[in-house]
């Protein structure tokens, strides 16, 4: 295995980890920016408020997304064993 298999390897693991954690990142920062507002808004100054909807929506978002995250997972990981007498 020479350098230029390792950086694809390395390149493509990394995409895959960006590419399974945005959505839920996006989710998180939605949902906190929203609770923002109304804290914002309504002059409620309580440090622990973000922290039960933003559990929520991550947990509804990896019950609606999760099914995706796990094909990708597998299937990278199967791209992977498959290569793997290349690697050796």
């Amino acid at each position: 295995m020479d350098a230029g298999q390792v950086i694809t390897v390395a390149r493509q693991t990394i995409w895959v980890i960006v590419k399974t954690s945005v959505p839920l990142l996006l989710v998180s920062m939605i949902v906190g920016l929203i609770i923002s507002l109304f804290q914002t808004l309504t002059s409620i100054q309580e440090q622990t408020l973000t922290f039960v909807p933003k559990l929520l929506a991550i947990m509804l978002a990896l019950m609606i997304m999760g099914n995706w995250l796990l094909s990708e997972i597998v299937s990278f990981m199967q791209m992977l064993w498959g290569n793997f007498g290349q690697y050796i």
